[in-house]
């Protein structure tokens, strides 16, 4: 199978290089990165990109919103938007382009890699006309679909989930909640060990009990309910008597 082969637009040559090396040690074919609207098109035009990584500042009349609706219009291929800041206008015309993946310098590899490997895969499935899923498991975060961008959550930051419904609710250390549509017992088996199943409507990160008896586990206060079901599982797993 031929490596996927991404374009970085970027206008500052330092920062496009080290963007290169860090796609080629990922495993990528990369491309001579080009550092403006008129390069841009060239490249896409002479070697066919399979993903581009598109910084929105760049110089000229033409930034990386106008390169990512050309893109999107003419040429139709998964595209990644790469910035260290943007103002309040810049970011409504990001909005309305709807990227896949946006990266905020500075970031790290493994950041780098899940936003190309989300945008490879959201398209793939567009491309399939099939339903792209409303959260997908990578390495240790979830990502969670909220409007047209995937939100990392970190596995470790999660506290516990609920099922409300058709949702399932995804509640953090920090008191945020993300809604994904779709089933609690689906996602709880994709789940690392640490996550264990109390109830048919939740599921716990043990990692953040503070107590346990017969009936509930106590989260930061909050009384996670234990199903008669699940009781003598979920005692065994941590040890309890």
């Amino acid at each position: 199978m031929s490596r996927v082969k991404i374009l970085v637009v970027e206008d500052e040559i330092v920062i496009a290089d080290n963007i290169c090396l860090i796609l080629e040690d990922l495993g990528y074919e990369v491309l001579e990165p080009a550092i403006n609207y008129e390069e841009a098109l060239q490249t896409i035009e002479a070697e066919k990109p399979d993903l581009a990584i598109l910084d929105i500042q760049l110089g000229g009349k033409k930034d990386g919103v106008d390169l990512a609706w050309t893109i999107k219009e003419q040429f139709d291929f998964p595209f990644i938007f790469l910035t260290s800041n943007a103002d309040a206008g810049t970011i409504e015309r990001v909005k309305k382009v709807a990227p896949p993946a946006y990266l905020v310098k500075p970031f790290k590899k493994d950041d780098l890699y899940t936003s190309i490997e989300l945008a490879l895969h959201n398209y793939t499935e567009q491309k399939n006309n099939t339903k792209v899923e409303e959260e997908l498991l990578i390495k240790d975060a979830i990502f969670i679909k909220e409007k047209n961008l995937f939100h990392k959550v970190k596995l470790s930051d999660i506290r516990f989930l609920r099922s409300d419904h058709v949702y399932v609710e995804v509640h953090t250390v920090s008191g945020q909640k993300h809604l994904i549509r779709g089933s609690l017992t689906d996602l709880s088996e994709r789940l690392p060990q640490n996550f264990y199943r109390t109830h048919r409507s939740f599921t716990i990160n043990v990692d953040h009990m503070e107590a346990i008896n017969s009936a509930y586990v106590l989260m930061n206060n909050e009384q996670i309910p234990i199903g008669k079901n699940y009781r003598d599982d979920l005692l065994r797993k941590i040890r309890v008597e």
